[in-house]
């Protein structure tokens, strides 16, 4: 059976000064957007932020939810910690992303 996956993501500019934290059920589908500025009056549309720089994903959409407000609420260094965790050169992740 094919469970449904949640996805908290940062994605950030070419520069990594601004990062953006969100959750989705289509993290391709969303990076999409993001990247062709579909919204042209969101956040991430007016920071040109088109990096994935970090994801994580969730069988549960509600522990999606809470994981992202928990790291909205994490100041500047704790996030930058976390990407480098996993990320050190803060590459942009979509360019190998390997899942459905």
């Amino acid at each position: 059976m094919n469970e449904k996956k949640y996805y908290v993501y940062i994605i950030t500019n070419t520069n990594n000064t601004v990062l953006y934290i969100g959750v989705t059920g289509n993290l391709r589908k969303r990076l999409y957007e993001h990247k062709n500025k579909l919204d042209e009056e969101s956040f991430a549309s007016q920071n040109n932020l088109i990096k994935l720089v970090h994801f994580e994903e969730y069988d549960d959409s509600n522990r999606a939810i809470a994981r992202e407000k928990q790291l909205k609420h994490w100041n500047r260094k704790w996030k930058e910690r976390l990407i480098r965790k996993s990320n050190p050169y803060w590459r942009d992740l979509s360019e190998n992303l390997d899942f459905e």
